[in-house]
């Protein structure tokens, strides 16, 4: 009994002096989980911080696309318009419509803005005009030869074209306002006119450049709506999809 007394204390004292070490090593091994999960939010955080830079950069580089993409989509619009209108006088030309002849409407006072002749016939006249833009570039110089023609042949059959040209220079000199006046002549004087579309884009451009964006966006409809196969019904799509 005695004998068993003393191997049980000794075995506690054995048990008891081994508790402290077991604890420092339990100790030990959290601190280095600790420093381990320390470590991989570090790693996770500065990853984040990466993939936000770059998430960022991307953007950027996102935006620049878009705008040099709508810019180049803007001067496309523009070359076709040019190709389309060239196209169009020059086919005119090649097929020579023999149209009557119109008399100029004689006027009591010389106009102060050109020196006008109305000796020239109807086709001469417009002829003239026309090739101002289409071959001199001499646009401003068109103005007054265009204006002239349409008050010396009103009931000309090229009386939509003059219109509509006369339309595309004032726009070109952001006079608006009397650009719309032009334009609105084809759409509402003129519903066979090969220029009707191409005024009535143009009219939806002159009413966003005022600031009326529904009348803008109505006209774009009307375009798609009326001459869903055209170029202009094309066009009216992509700046519709802008507005």
């Amino acid at each position: 009994m005695k004998f068993s007394l003393i191997s049980l204390l000794v075995v506690s004292g054995a048990a008891y002096s081994a508790a402290p070490i077991d604890n420092a090593s339990s100790s030990a091994a959290i601190a280095e989980q600790l420093n381990q999960l320390k470590r991989l939010m570090q790693a996770r955080g500065a990853a984040q911080i990466n993939l936000q830079q770059q998430l960022v950069e991307v953007q950027d580089e996102l935006r620049e696309l878009k705008g040099e993409s709508e810019n180049q989509a803007h001067k496309l619009d523009q070359i076709v318009e040019r190709q389309r209108d060239l196209y169009i006088e020059i086919e005119r030309r090649l097929t020579n419509i023999q149209a009557p002849t119109q008399t100029p409407v004689a006027t009591t006072a010389p106009s102060s803005e050109t020196t006008y002749s109305t000796s020239l016939s109807e086709s001469e006249a417009y002829d003239q005009a026309v090739n101002l833009i289409l071959k001199d570039r001499r646009y401003d110089e068109a103005i007054p030869e265009f204006k002239n023609f349409i008050k010396s042949f009103p009931k000309s059959v090229y009386i939509a074209n003059a219109h509509y040209w006369l339309g595309q220079l004032l726009f070109n000199k952001s006079l608006f306002a009397d650009a719309k006046t032009h334009f609105d002549q084809v759409i509402r004087n003129h519903p066979e006119s090969t220029k009707r579309s191409d005024s009535m884009l143009k009219q939806a451009t002159v009413m966003q450049k005022l600031g009326d964006k529904n009348a803008a966006k109505a006209l774009f409809e009307q375009v798609i709506s009326e001459y869903p196969d055209s170029t202009s019904a094309s066009l009216a799509k992509s700046r519709l999809s802008a507005l």
